[in-house]
């Protein structure tokens, strides 16, 4: 499911749900997991407080995902307006892309994939990369679009 928490998300990507959605469900195919999960779209302030709770981090940042230690339920994603806004425009990327990227992200995080170390990263860009094309959009790992 998909939690519009800050109304900003549909000024700043057009149907973001259904765009949450596919990205999460084209993750969850690409890692070959099943079940369900909560996505939750926020504003900067929440996943801050979400940050300081569960990381000890004292800021907002892009993604967030809780695995749901349930079975059947994969677990919770949350994202930041205001974060993915700025490193979309940062990196010259359409905040739509980023976003999906970072569901994306956060979904095949809950599906196990990790990238603490530079095997496990390079295998999880690959994945990305991977969905992103599936869902018609620019790699992120490659030049700015």
């Amino acid at each position: 499911s998909v939690i519009l928490a800050a109304p900003g998300w549909r000024a700043a990507i057009k149907q973001p749900e259904a765009l949450a959605r596919r990205a999460a469900q084209a993750a969850l195919s690409e890692a070959g997991a099943h079940g369900a999960m909560t996505l939750l779209l926020a504003n900067d302030a929440t996943v801050k407080r979400l940050n300081g709770m569960h990381r000890a981090k004292a800021k907002p940042t892009n993604v967030l995902s809780f695995p749901g230690g349930v079975p059947g339920y994969l677990g919770d994603v949350a994202l930041a307006l205001g974060v993915v806004r700025r490193e979309a425009r940062g990196a010259r990327r359409r905040v739509a892309a980023h976003f999906a990227h970072l569901v994306a992200h956060g979904a095949l995080h809950l599906a196990g994939h990790d990238h603490l170390q530079a095997g496990e990263a390079r295998r999880m860009e690959r994945a990305e990369a991977r969905i992103m094309r599936r869902l018609g959009l620019p790699n992120p790992w490659r030049g700015a679009t």
